[in-house]
């Protein structure tokens, strides 16, 4: 089992910029792919980005390119994900997700998600 724990959400401004973390725990390992999703209210849960655990090879969806940034920190088994530049419409509950996925976009290839956590972009 793998335990994914999400922060850093909250409330900012348009334009603001806001860091979330994931921590892993349990049997973590080097084969998993680490994505981050979002749903907004009445929405179908979205890919955002993905990061091989181990590769370092990194996917954004193209509605993030140039304002999110996915990295990891293997020593600390924490994922993370910067948004600059926000906009009320990527206002939504961010999750983090492991798995060993085919298609790294396919929120059902993910095994393994953490609860999420609400990021809220006023206007």
């Amino acid at each position: 089992q793998v335990q994914l724990v999400e922060s850093g959400g909250g409330l900012v401004q348009a334009g603001g910029s806001l860091r979330l973390s994931c921590a892993a725990s349990g049997r973590t390992s080097s084969r998993y792919i680490m994505g981050w999703f979002r749903q907004a209210p009445g929405k179908e849960r979205e890919f955002v980005a993905a990061v091989t655990w181990s590769g370092g090879s990194t996917y954004h969806a193209d509605s993030v390119k140039g304002r999110f940034t996915i990295s990891r920190d293997n020593a600390q088994n924490t994922v993370y994900l910067q948004m600059n530049r926000l906009q009320p419409e990527d206002t939504a509950v961010y999750y983090c997700a492991a798995g060993t996925p085919l298609r790294v976009n396919d929120n059902r290839q993910y095994t393994y998600w953490g609860r999420g956590t609400q990021v809220t972009v006023s206007s």
